[in-house]
């Protein structure tokens, strides 16, 4: 009896173990894909254009802002990354935003506007929040997560999704750090 008793008490422990793995990997996937910059590398492309509300009911068309380095940063207010790197966005802004040739705008996916711009008052966000409703701009520029990041160039070509190297190119363009 001894025997069976430690061969039913190791398949219960291997049984425990192997759930506690499986929920651990899936609850990595959900994050993931929820909370990870993830975007297609469209390095070198022309940007897909697109025209946004924002939540003043402003219009912003990306075409129209040719000439200048647009940053687009996309994001959701149910994101604890996004929270985070708010005071991120805000020194970005700070910096950049009052170059001639830069514009930086939030785009958030998905979400009613009185969400959006009670979250927006609730952090003291004064940069530009767009309205991408339907996820339409989302799914044209393949964001897969978020916060998730795209420096579009002066000629409105897609410079870069990697957030290290847009600072990289932002400190070149301006001579100032974040």
């Amino acid at each position: 009896m001894g025997k069976v008793k430690k061969v039913a008490a190791n398949l219960k422990n291997k049984k425990s173990a192997f759930l506690l793995f499986s929920l651990g990997l899936i609850l990595c996937f959900v994050f993931s894909c929820q909370c990870s910059p993830q975007t297609r590398d469209l390095r070198g492309t022309i940007a897909p254009d697109f025209t946004l509300k924002d939540l003043e009911g402003k219009t912003f068309h990306l075409q129209g802002e040719q000439g200048k380095m647009v940053l687009i940063i996309f994001t959701t207010t149910w994101c604890p990354a996004c929270t985070d790197f708010i005071p991120i966005y805000k020194k970005i802004h700070e910096i950049y935003g009052k170059e001639e040739n830069f514009v930086m705008v939030n785009v958030d996916i998905e979400e009613p506007d009185d969400r959006v711009r009670a979250f927006a008052r609730a952090n003291h966000i004064t940069y530009r929040i767009l309205m991408d409703s339907k996820g339409e701009v989302r799914k044209d520029y393949g964001i897969m997560g978020v916060p998730s990041f795209v420096l579009i160039d002066e000629e409105g070509k897609w410079l870069s999704a990697n957030i290290e190297e847009i600072f990289a190119i932002l400190r070149t363009a301006f001579g100032r750090d974040v």
